[in-house]
């Protein structure tokens, strides 16, 4: 039986206090021992600084997106977008691993949709036995992009099936004013902003359901550590599995 943690975090650049940021995410990553990292807004020196020794790190460091992996990464792949696709020699396979930080404009999903096609193009010519597929999405689970991507529609002549973690847990928001950093943050104001969830972790699914099984999923630094709050986006960390629970594989 092989378990992998996932995350999946947007670090907000160097925005607020940084220094006292820092250490908060340091010591939750630390407490995290997660096995695969995607971050987002992730620059110059952060990736390597904030998950520490131990890990492989892909880092496409114009766009910020960043992939950490306790696996030797085998090749990786970047888009115009910022999306950095990674394929890992893992434990249970043959496995990609996605970081993806969509187009964040609220009127711009044409794009986000032609962002989700190419990268699930891609991971289909790859033919992983596992793909995983996490990231800032910058839309809510009714968008056009995201159905693509959970099989509920097609897009461009192309479908496939991710299976979203969440489903299992369903633990809130992860853009939200409950996040006092957001409404007001550096790069623009929020103030109107009812709440979405758009961080995802999502398995790619065979033709009977997901690869992997989700054991847990639940929100990360969603609570301010002495009056620090991590990031105005709260992260996701999901727990998978090749077995189910009753100790079979995963069909």
């Amino acid at each position: 039986m092989h378990v992998i943690r996932a995350v999946t975090q947007n670090v907000w650049r160097f925005h607020g206090d940084w220094p006292a940021r820092r250490e908060v995410l340091r010591d939750g990553f630390a407490r995290l021992d997660a096995d695969l990292l995607a971050l987002q807004e992730a620059f110059d020196d952060q990736p390597r600084d904030l998950v520490g020794p131990g890990y492989e790190i892909a880092h496409d460091a114009e766009s910020g997106v960043a992939i950490a992996s306790r696996w030797p990464i085998a090749a990786t792949h970047a888009f115009e977008s910022d999306t950095l696709v990674a394929e890992i020699e893992a434990p249970a396979g043959r496995l990609v691993f996605v970081n993806h930080a969509a187009s964040y404009e609220l009127d711009r999903e044409l794009a986000r949709e032609r962002e989700a096609v190419a990268i699930a193009r891609l991971v289909e010519r790859l033919g992983p036995e596992h793909a995983i597929l996490a990231g800032d999405l910058n839309a809510t689970p009714d968008s056009a992009g995201v159905r693509f991507l959970l099989g509920l529609q097609s897009l461009d002549g192309m479908s496939v099936a991710y299976r979203d973690v969440w489903s299992s847990a369903d633990p809130g928001h992860t853009f939200t004013p409950e996040n006092p950093t957001m409404p007001t943050g550096e790069t623009g104001s929020w103030a109107l902003e009812p709440g979405r969830r758009i961080d995802y972790v999502l398995v790619r699914c065979s033709d009977h359901g997901p690869t992997l099984d989700t054991r847990s999923c639940e929100r990360l630094f969603d609570e301010p550590v002495d009056g620090v709050w991590a990031s105005d986006h709260f992260g996701v960390m999901a727990e998978l599995s090749t077995h189910l629970p009753d100790g079979r594989p995963v069909p």
